[in-house]
């Protein structure tokens, strides 16, 4: 196994293409000044003979605008400028209570039953509108596979998974920049499993593990649920966890692991830069410290390229790749997979101990669906859509909710981190609100030691409509009076 260099890196784009060059002339254009938000760019044909291409690729530049959130469509009218939506005030970098300490992971009574199964839109769970999901395709898929292939689909597999889908998931690793074998993959049951399974192989009961605050609430019932103890470390809401105040607790402290959402983390929507990424990896190499990197929303970004992951800067085995098709494809085909580098004898170990194998039939699905280019074009399209929706859910807060109120602003994913004014308890706000059906999580349940009392995490991954617009403001008149 080995991490990629950046030529070895496909970003999904051929920046050597004229369509790709032509649209990137087109972005400097628009960021410069030269057409302003709002404004009509010239037609298909008057590009094609302005800078001397063919039709297709002047058609293909604007689908690619289109994709970088540079410009929208208008229909039977042409393409514009996009306007970007007004900005909340920004988000202040995160803060444990006081020096990081030591503190048993002790979660509020579970939340997800009364949070929403997102079967109906909710502002709750972070999941998305099967509206999003590739319906039609998963169908037919699942009748090829079931009809071609019968023996596989209803027998047992081997450990590590199905070859023909670890095989495609090795192949799409290039996108978030690292390079591995089939072979070292394992499939499981969603990512909450991966997740599980990596940090049961490097962290014994009663062992401390760094993770980022706030963190998956999920992420914190995994801790309790195999005894051990948690360090909060703080984390900035566009960059994510703050590599000194890490730093600073590996040398303090005997850490056995470090949890991380890399890419559009859950909840804040942080987004790593790569030198950060890069940092993190000599810092955890320099403490012997494993990672158990969560990378579910990596392929949710609302512009090109993919961010890469952290573990296309492993240079030593030590990160644990968590990934899924659940924010993606569908949260029902109970598909993830791990990529435990040096500690792939364990995982397998553990995997076969908890549930023997994953289910067959899903895992021919998805990589069918990934084989013929269905999963590119699903994303091409969702993304355009997630991005739209998070734009409407900040349009929405901003205009419903009261001065002072701060917001992330993710770029990729589908969670909305806010903060409210101090004197707001977000508990008694889920209470309240909970018993009208207006659904939300609170802050303090994203922390082992209860902080963000006055924050709140709203989910953005169903289509906007009246019905949420109407939850938002009764949420903010909560927010402005108190009750």
């Amino acid at each position: 196994m080995k991490s990629a260099s950046k030529s070895d890196v496909s970003t999904g784009e051929d920046e050597n293409t004229l369509y790709y060059q032509l649209a990137d002339k087109l972005r400097r254009l628009i960021q410069s000044g030269a057409f302003e938000p709002g404004e009509k760019l010239p037609s298909i044909r008057r590009l094609s003979e302005e800078h001397r291409v063919s039709l297709n690729t002047a058609k293909s530049a604007l689908a690619l605008l289109e994709d970088w959130r540079t410009i929208e469509v208008r229909p039977q009218s042409g393409h514009y400028v996009r306007r970007p939506p007004e900005q909340l005030p920004k988000l202040s970098s995160t803060q444990p209570n006081g020096e990081a300490c030591v503190i048993q992971t002790n979660i509020p009574t579970r939340m997800n039953a009364a949070i929403g199964s997102g079967a109906e839109p909710t502002l709750g769970a972070a999941v998305q509108s099967t509206q999003l999901m590739p319906l039609t395709v998963l169908n037919k898929s699942y009748q090829k596979v079931m009809r071609d292939l019968p023996d596989a689909c209803f027998g047992y597999d081997g450990v590590p998974g199905h070859e023909t889908l670890r095989k495609s998931i090795a192949k799409r690793g290039t996108e978030a920049g690292y390079v591995v074998s089939p072979d070292d993959i394992v499939i499981t049951s969603g990512a909450k499993e991966a997740v599980y399974l990596s940090i049961k192989c490097v962290a014994p009961p009663g062992s401390i593990v760094a993770i980022e605050s706030p963190a998956y609430y999920a992420l914190l019932e995994v801790l309790q649920s195999l005894g051990l103890k948690a360090v909060e470390v703080a984390c900035d809401p566009e960059t994510g966890i703050q590599l000194d105040h890490l730093d600073h607790v590996l040398g303090k402290y005997d850490i056995s692991a470090c949890t991380i959402v890399s890419n559009f983390s859950n909840p804040t929507g942080s987004l790593m830069p790569e030198e950060n990424k890069k940092r993190l990896v000599d810092i955890l190499n320099r403490y012997q410290v494993p990672l158990v990197e969560d990378d579910v929303y990596g392929d949710l970004s609302f512009r090109s390229p993919r961010p890469r992951a952290v573990k296309a800067y492993d240079t030593e085995g030590r990160i644990l790749y968590c990934g899924s098709f659940s924010k993606t494809l569908s949260p029902g085909l109970r598909l993830g997979w791990c990529i435990p580098g040096r500690y792939l004898q364990q995982f397998q170990l553990m995997k076969l101990v908890v549930n023997q194998c994953t289910s067959v039939a899903p895992q021919l699905v998805a990589a069918e669906i990934l084989e013929t280019g269905a999963y590119d074009r699903h994303l091409r399209k969702v993304r355009a859509q997630f991005a739209e929706q998070m734009d409407d859910a900040l349009r929405a807060v901003r205009n419903c909710f009261p001065e002072g109120v701060r917001a992330s602003r993710p770029s990729g994913g589908h969670v909305l981190w806010i903060e409210m004014p101090r004197h707001v308890d977000a508990m008694k706000m889920y209470h309240t609100l909970s018993e009208e059906g207006i659904q939300f999580a609170p802050g303090p349940i994203f922390s082992p030691s209860g902080a963000f009392k006055n924050f709140i995490r709203i989910n953005t991954g169903f289509p906007w409509s009246p019905f949420l617009h109407r939850q938002v403001e009764r949420m903010g008149q909560y927010i402005r009076n108190g009750k």
